[in-house]
């Protein structure tokens, strides 16, 4: 008790660790999941801006515009067919666009052409006659696609995507209309044509849970958890200097000359220290809970198993105060337990997930992502916040962590007794 009593009051004293350990997380999960949420948004509600520049006359590019705005995924706005190429980029640098579509002035007439060439093509493999007309390409023809280079590949490539399947609406409507007249000989009617072009099979999405109820996809389940363990880990900065600072003062030599033993000492920081990392994730879960829904964030959806949760908040502390001793044990300043401390958190970060999709990481990352306890807290965080499960199901991800403790307080002892310390 006297040793806890003496680090707490050493941690009080401690302003600037204390604002590191509480403000700063505080203030990064209102921001990053803030600045994520429009992500998390549906497109209803968030759509992105496309600039459009219809050079064409014809009724194909006005059944292009409308085919893109059914989409769902993008804001139209026009720009007048006699702009010229610079003159469209400065408009979209003027307003923060990073699309533009830009359908070629004869775009009608190639859809027709096409249409028609693909139908008589049909036709004659049905037996019937038609006219399939001269080849078409599509050099020079096909609508442009103005995008600014900062855009993500992945965002790119499913904008383009989803304009590649509004032509080929387009495209389709036109070939269906073809056949349709060369065999009846009238036009095909418009609700005929959308009920043909709108009778598909739909992908029927499932998502895998552990067991329990299907959480809404939201920032506030991502973020909430993966920065509390940064938090967590991010006590090194207090008291990983703190073990330095009693090394150069001559504690350690004076808590020798005492009928006690030094792990007395390291027991009652890492108890003292796994009441603030315990204390950090409750003040960042209550903020989520209560305080989100406030500001117009998502209410943040606490696991179904609380027992669970407990069990996981102090393991994921226990291994963020183990690193912590071990960095100030290693260190010989103040200094380097501070400036490694925090790089190696944050390297730690990025390698377990928390700052990267770990999906992304290349193979070599991914053994060394297995290394991370941080990697390991965060699943056993996602494996209740976002799939519904309980400690059961989550023990795969407990384990390797309790491991990597139980590793890291050993590698202490070692240190220790190396240096005579105990």
């Amino acid at each position: 008790m006297a040793t806890i009593k003496k680090d707490l009051r050493i941690l009080l004293r401690d302003r600037i660790g204390l604002a590191l350990m509480f403000g700063m997380p505080i203030l990064l999960v209102l921001i990053v999941t803030s600045i994520q949420n429009n992500a998390f948004q549906p497109f209803s509600k968030n759509k992105l801006l496309l600039f459009v520049n219809n050079k064409d006359t014809g009724r194909f590019s006005q059944e292009l515009i409308r085919a893109i705005d059914q989409i769902g995924l993008f804001r139209l706005e026009y720009i007048g067919a006699n702009n010229s190429r610079e003159d469209i980029l400065r408009q979209m640098r003027k307003k923060d666009g990073l699309l533009t579509v830009v359908i070629p002035a004869d775009f009608s007439r190639q859809v027709a052409a096409a249409a028609k060439e693909k139908a008589g093509k049909a036709l004659h493999s049905f037996g019937l006659e038609g006219d399939s007309g001269k080849p078409v390409t599509n050099e020079g023809h096909a609508p442009e696609l103005l995008y600014n280079p900062g855009i993500e590949s992945s965002l790119k490539l499913s904008i383009a995507g989803a304009l590649n399947g509004a032509i080929q609406m387009v495209e389709s409507r036109q070939i269906i209309r073809t056949i349709y007249f060369s065999i009846n000989e009238k036009p095909l009617p418009d609700s005929l044509a959308s009920q043909m072009l709108s009778s598909r099979m739909n992908l029927q999405e499932v998502p895998v849970t552990r067991g329990g109820p299907v959480i809404p996809l939201n920032a506030t389940q991502h973020n909430v958890p993966a920065w509390t363990i940064f938090a967590m880990f991010f006590v090194v900065m207090s008291l990983g200097s703190g073990v330095v600072r009693e090394k150069l003062n001559g504690s350690f030599i004076r808590l020798k000359t005492l009928p006690t033993n030094y792990m007395i000492a390291l027991l009652s920081k890492q108890i003292t220290y796994l009441g603030v990392t315990f204390l950090q994730a409750f003040i960042l879960f209550a903020m989520g809970v209560w305080l989100f829904p406030y500001i117009g964030l998502p209410a943040l959806s606490l696991p179904r198993d609380g027992a669970g949760l407990v069990l996981v908040t102090l393991l994921c502390g226990w291994c963020a105060v183990s690193y912590a001793i071990l960095v100030g044990t290693v260190a010989r300043t103040q200094e380097q337990a501070n400036g490694f401390g925090a790089v190696s958190v944050v390297i730690l970060s990025i390698i377990g997930g928390l700052m990267i999709p770990s999906f992304i990481m290349p193979g070599t990352f991914q053994t060394a992502m297995q290394l991370s306890p941080l990697h390991w807290a965060l699943q056993s965080y996602y494996g209740l916040f976002l799939e519904g499960g309980k400690l059961k199901d989550i023990l795969i991800n407990v384990l390797p962590l309790f491991v990597i403790t139980v590793v890291i307080q050993l590698t202490i002892v070692a240190i220790l007794k190396r240096k005579n310390l105990i």
